[in-house]
């Protein structure tokens, strides 16, 4: 579901962004009086685990790959906001550090993994679970479909975006200038993989940690995270991080999964026999263009990422490199969650001086 630099247009990008923006602007509010208290690293955590999380690709219908996101356990834990603020910035640093996802659909990817699988995995939560006890099993089965609704629905909004693409924005010769790929072709592509085996992935994640928290940190479901549970945050944060090192040494068996995601075939790939044979397969056998839209080969280059496919250069074994690449991504969303709370203090302090 990360879509790359290329395949929306410039406007698609921007209507994107729009949307996404009081999104985040509404999100940080509700989160920054949390961002100077020792709630931090668990808001950190959760993040990294998204981004973790997301490393293991799945095997789809097709010969592509897909993965969880993680975003309703989040939602579950944090509320929705600062769900939609952590994994708004696993996501960025996914783009801007290891090309997973593009810059200019930054706002897109957003939207439809941080913004709408946030709300609808709290809200489907919520709605189901009522207001049972902390240990009762119906939690679980809300969790569990919760996250199912959340990653599908995320899923229907990537393919509506791709396949409006050679409806409205394509050259004089009808040939489309962006996502090549019609809305009969994309809608299918995306949903059969998410239905079934992403869709699934995410249901057992969700409920299996919920069932975990249960048992081990039920006070992180008793609430979403207002400031009386700072006092068991950091405990509960050094728990998960423990759990979360035990994923990213885990991580290379997200290499063992064959193919591309559906949608995030690179601009060469439309010149590449063995690449175009794969596109077929997965599109329906619907034949892409002979070579790569014209606006998606400009755009397509409009960032280089330092570490692409979570592949340091200087890593011989794609294994260790891909470990080492999901240690780098967590530190770095530690060390933003970090900086952005510095900010938050700052900022507060200075007001205080002001009054």
């Amino acid at each position: 579901m990360h879509i790359p630099d290329g395949y929306l247009s410039p406007a698609t990008c921007a209507v994107t962004y729009a949307l996404a923006l009081p999104c985040w602007y509404l999100a940080f509010a509700r989160v920054k009086r949390l961002l100077h208290t020792r709630t931090v690293p668990l808001l950190a955590v959760f993040s990294a685990f998204s981004f973790v999380i997301m490393m293991f690709n799945l095997p789809l219908p097709g010969g592509t790959t897909g993965h969880a996101v993680g975003v309703t356990i989040a939602a579950i834990v944090l509320g929705p906001w600062a769900a939609m603020v952590a994994v708004s910035i696993a996501l960025l640093i996914q783009a801007v550090f290891f090309g997973d996802g593009g810059i200019t659909t930054f706002g897109a990817n957003c939207l439809n993994m941080a913004v709408v699988g946030s709300l609808v995995g709290y809200w489907t939560y919520t709605l189901i679970a009522g207001k049972s006890s902390v240990s009762a099993a119906r939690r679980v089965f809300a969790a569990a479909l919760a996250g199912y609704l959340a990653i599908n629905l995320a899923a229907l909004l990537t393919a509506f975006e791709f396949g409006i693409q050679p409806m409205l924005f394509s050259d004089a010769n009808g040939s489309p200038l962006y996502a090549p790929y019609p809305l009969s072709v994309a809608v299918p592509a995306m949903m059969l993989g998410h239905i079934t085996f992403a869709g699934l992935a995410e249901l057992v994640i969700s409920g299996g940690l919920v069932a975990y928290l249960q048992r081990s940190h039920p006070e992180l479901l008793g609430r979403t995270l207002p400031e009386a549970l700072a006092e068991q945050a950091p405990r509960s944060a050094r728990s998960l991080w423990l759990g979360l090192a035990g994923l990213m040494i885990l991580s290379p068996l997200g290499l063992l999964a064959a193919g591309t995601a559906w949608g995030e075939w690179g601009a060469e790939d439309f010149a590449n026999p063995a690449a175009r044979q794969e596109i077929l397969q997965a599109s329906a056998n619907v034949a892409p263009p002979s070579a790569a839209p014209q606006g998606l080969e400009r755009l397509s280059s409009v960032w280089q990422a330092p570490i692409p496919d979570y592949a340091p250069s200087f890593m011989h074994s794609a294994s260790f490199g891909y470990i080492l690449s999901a240690v780098f991504g967590c530190g770095l969303i530690l060390l933003a969650f970090l900086l952005i709370s510095k900010l938050q203090r700052a900022k507060t302090s200075a007001d205080r001086h002001e009054r």
